[in-house]
């Protein structure tokens, strides 16, 4: 059966067929982390978004080369690590670690290439020097910049005039530069970050922008089909891969652009000021990998997510039911998948309507061996014993107690069929109450 995939292309601002530059390869570049400190709900969202892109892409396509690189040079870095008071190797190398740890139990599957950028700063520096050669890159007191007036058509990504991007955004403001929007490629060391590397232009690092479009090209070619991330990095990151690319190749360097939306935290914005970060490790202290994974698809991966305590309930509530109904049935491995499942994925990626899919074929045990299946395949949940599910701690004790205590007025107030209700919701999450002369105590069925 030939299948069509729809994926929405932020260069053109619409839904567009996917059709590959080549016919049975695919080559996709998706940001990573910065390893400096703990991964958080908003890096995990990219992480599961495009593994289940790279499942549908893998199993529509021979041969899918799935790249996702790590940047660990940056200045936050340095700086994390002089706090820390350990070398910045160390502490790459750990939060490195601690990123596949996080993204492993959230089922995400290995990536083809990974190449960090400090195995690549020679290719960094030959990639810059095509871009000062091309007459777009120009040096300036041990600096490189890119001179966006170079490329005509700056701004096309994130749909904004060159001028629009400069008034709204936070752009560094520095006397080296010839126009207000110029970006590093290269700047020295310093007494605030003093690791470099030797260049033509004396000892320094690399800047962000320039190791993904060097990586991406050292390892998808000139020009590939997909370049991935979250919205946040429409702009400046990836509007100055496509400047810096374009210059060095005389090629666009993608031909689709695809962005997830911002993950909020109970509504507001995650951001340190807040207090409100909510890292990965935190919350599987709480749920297990599972719950948070169906409770990232549970939104369209380009609408914004408000990620709660609630969010994570409901997809506890809803994969509880799904392990009962596998518990009652036999569930053995096919290739056959459920259409209705897989059409859902190919409107781009519509992870809603594939687990309202499901949710159908479970509550009318409508072939469910295929649900099963497809839902592991591509949404890469279910895929724990029945039994294994129902006896890990996967629940928010916090909410637990809290439950409690509200039973516990309920009665107090003489309101038994409200006090009936929260009994009979956590019967429903598999918490058993008992009740004493000392209290009331729970335990998991």
């Amino acid at each position: 059966m030939q299948y069509k995939l729809k994926l929405y292309n932020t260069l053109h601002n619409k839904l567009e067929d996917f059709i590959p530059i080549n016919k049975d390869y695919v080559g996709m570049y998706v940001c990573g982390p910065t390893v400096y400190d703990r991964a958080h709900i908003g890096n995990a969202r990219p992480a599961v978004v495009f593994d289940v892109l790279y499942r549908v892409l893998k199993y529509l396509y021979n041969n899918v080369k799935y790249v996702r690189n790590i940047t660990d040079v940056d200045d936050k870095i340095y700086k994390a690590a002089k706090n820390k008071h350990i070398s910045i190797n160390d502490l790459t190398q750990e939060t490195a670690k601690m990123y596949h740890d996080d993204t492993d139990a959230l089922n995400v599957l290995s990536v083809d290439i990974e190449p960090k950028a400090t195995e690549h700063i020679n290719d960094i520096i030959e990639f810059i020097q095509r871009i000062i050669d091309s007459g777009s890159g120009y040096i300036s007191n041990n600096h490189v910049y890119f001179d966006v007036t170079s490329y005509s058509n700056y701004g096309e990504l994130s749909n904004k005039t060159l001028d629009d991007l400069i008034n709204g955004s936070r752009i560094e403001v520095s006397q080296n530069k010839k126009n207000p929007g110029d970006f590093v490629l290269w700047k020295p060391v310093d007494d605030e970050f003093p690791v470099g590397w030797d260049s033509p232009w004396g000892k320094g690092r690399p800047g962000w922008h320039i190791e993904c479009s060097t990586m991406a090209n050292k390892y998808l070619g000139d020009k590939f089909d997909i370049h991935g991330g979250g919205c946040d990095l429409v702009f400046p990151h990836h509007e100055n891969e496509i400047a810096q690319s374009y210059s060095a190749n005389k090629k666009i360097m993608a031909n689709y652009w695809i962005h997830n939306g911002h993950v909020m935290i109970d509504c507001q914005k995650m951001s340190k000021s807040l207090g409100n970060v909510c890292t990965v490790r935190s919350i599987l202290d709480k749920f297990n990998g599972e719950t948070i994974r169906l409770a990232l698809l549970m939104t369209h991966y380009r609408s914004p997510l408000n990620f709660c305590s609630e969010l994570l309930q409901q997809s506890k509530n809803i994969l509880d039911k799904w392990y009962q109904v596998i518990m009652h049935n036999e569930i053995t491995n096919t290739d056959e998948v459920d259409e209705n499942m897989l059409s859902s994925l190919l409107d781009d990626l519509n992870t809603p309507q594939a687990i309202h899919n499901i949710s159908s074929a479970m509550k009318n045990n409508n072939n469910i061996n295929t649900a099963v299946n497809t839902c592991r395949k591509f949404l890469g949940i279910l895929n724990k014993n029945p039994n294994e599910w129902f006896h890990e701690i996967n629940v928010d004790e916090e909410w637990i107690l809290k439950q409690i205590e509200l039973r516990k007025q309920a009665k107090q107030n003489k309101d038994y069929v409200e006090a009936d209700r929260i009994r009979n919701v956590l019967c429903e999450n598999g918490i058993v109450l008992e009740d004493s002369k000392n209290g009331t105590s729970w335990k998991r069925k």
